[in-house]
Formats: structure tokens, C-alpha cells, sequence
């Protein structure tokens, strides 16, 4: 089951929401903001199926 995660857009400053696997300990990745089309860097840590830790930070172009 994944976990949904709501945070501000560094760019743009929308509210975005994203579904995040709890399986998967830590993760990083790029993704693109579903408003402004901006990347975005995130990354986040798991521990026992919770969300410890959460970053979204604006990639320069």
C-alpha cells in the first residue's frame, strides 16, 4: 500500500500530492511539478511503513 504525501512546490508553491512506497527504505529521484512542469528533487526515508523524513528541493536548470 502506498502512502500519500502532500508538500509545497519550491517553484511554483502549489500544493502537489504523491504517492510514496513504504516498502522502499530511502529513495531519490526528479519529478516534474504537475503545475508548473518545474523539476523538482525528492527524497524521502521510511522506517517501519512511516514516512521519517521528506525533501523537495528545486532542481536549476
Amino acid at each position: 500500500m502506498e502512502i500519500e504525501h502532500f508538500f509545497q512546490c519550491p517553484f511554483c508553491f502549489s500544493e502537489i500530492s504523491m504517492l510514496l512506497d513504504p516498502s522502499v527504505t530511502e529513495q531519490e529521484y526528479i519529478e516534474d511539478c504537475e503545475v508548473c512542469c518545474n523539476p523538482i528533487q525528492i527524497s524521502y526515508g521510511m522506517e517501519n511503513g512511516d514516512l521519517s523524513w521528506f525533501n523537495a528541493t528545486g532542481v536549476d536548470q
